[in-house]
């Protein structure tokens, strides 16, 4: 099968573009031929995928996405694919993979006025996403969080059997290995994190929507006799200026640092003590996932969707919204603190072993072959 994929952006440490990968390579093992059209490509370009480099045509970030989008078909034309699947929002996708939330929501959420509805911006993605998930459109749309479902359909009136849920896809690699304990001691030495400190840590590209101030507010509101022994460290893509401002105008920034995009995400998983993710909204949290599967305990909100698996394993704690700064803050103090940290980490391994939470680049892909071969018959 002839197959191509399209998102604005590929970068190897975002969520989104982490499913791609994994979902196309999976695609590649099953003999496909896979063709991949992005504006950029950062990192190594991987054996068997035919990638196309388009590029972006305007002056805002909106009309550059609807260039892109027109580009694609243009060459979808040209090179007879028997199946486009978007991880991004646009027209005339066969599949698209929902990775982010609903915008129309977000912006009633945040924007409820009138006059913001009348900007190009809003107009030309709120177009987006509608010739997606409208009724009457034919566009397939996988699942990753169940939450989104009746947001969809709410905005849209989207028919239900048009939606695809597919498990999460969490990385064997993420488990926590035999040798966890050793990884463990060397992260924190080369770090110079004692024993007896708290090592803090959030995973994540865009540090607004992740809540980073709000983990900076947190680490800060610590009694002295727990600050002066925790530090946090981030991990992820964004740029870190007005969250070191935030730092030092709270007195801790000697205790966070910023690590930046990393492949040895793993390593900090098993050496830190909490991972914090106090996200304004999140389609699903990926690294809450990957932070059970190696025993981390975690401290999140019900902003993301994932969070619900965190419960599920009673593998930490879960703030209920409405997000309350006072009520993160104890619950970060008692992380710290509660005799349950131990029992938090083996809830967790076990639920490693026993939950459904691997399998999503094979289901997707599964879907992908389905949905390709209706439209071949149609055809």
């Amino acid at each position: 099968m002839n197959i191509a994929f399209c998102l604005f952006k590929y970068f190897p440490f975002g969520g989104l573009q982490r499913d791609f990968m994994r979902i196309a390579k999976t695609c590649v093992a099953r003999g496909h031929e896979v063709h991949v059209y992005t504006s950029s490509w950062e990192g190594e370009k991987e054996t068997g995928l035919h990638i196309h480099l388009l590029p972006l045509i305007g002056k805002q970030n909106h009309t550059r996405n609807l260039s892109f989008a027109n580009q694609v078909h243009a060459q979808r034309k040209k090179r007879h694919h028997d199946i486009l699947v978007g991880f991004n929002k646009m027209p005339g996708l066969d599949i698209y993979y929902a990775a982010d939330v609903c915008y129309q929501a977000r912006v009633r959420e945040k924007y409820n006025s009138w006059w913001y509805r009348l900007l190009p911006r809003y107009r030309q993605l709120q177009s987006m996403e509608k010739s997606i998930f409208a009724a009457g459109q034919t566009t397939r749309i996988i699942l990753i969080s169940k939450n989104q479902q009746k947001e969809f359909m709410h905005y849209y009136q989207t028919e239900a059997q048009r939606f695809h849920f597919v498990t999460p896809g969490i990385a064997r690699d993420r488990i926590a290995p035999a040798n966890a304990a050793e990884i463990r001691n060397g992260i924190r030495a080369q770090w110079q994190i004692k024993n007896k400190d708290s090592l803090l840590l959030m995973v994540g590209s865009g540090f607004k929507t992740k809540g980073l101030d709000r983990a900076i507010k947190g680490l800060a509101a610590l009694p002295e006799s727990l600050r002066q022994h925790a530090y946090l460290f981030v991990i992820g893509n964004d740029k870190p200026a007005a969250f070191q401002k935030l730092a030092r105008q709270l007195h801790v920034s000697e205790r966070v640092k910023f690590l930046g995009g990393r492949d040895d995400v793993a390593n900090f998983l098993l050496a830190a003590d909490v991972l914090v993710h106090p996200a304004y909204h999140e389609n699903t949290g990926t690294v809450l996932l990957e932070a059970v599967v190696s025993g981390l305990p975690v401290l999140t909100v019900d902003a993301c969707g994932y969070a619900h698996y965190i419960a599920e394993a009673k593998a930490g704690l879960v703030l209920a919204a409405p997000f309350v700064q006072d009520k993160y803050n104890a619950l970060l103090q008692h992380m710290l603190v509660s005799p349950e940290a131990q029992e938090w980490k083996q809830n967790a391994l076990n639920f490693a072993q026993s939950a459904d939470i691997y399998s999503l680049p094979e289901k997707t892909v599964d879907y992908i072959e389905q949905v390709g071969r209706e439209r071949v018959s149609a055809s």
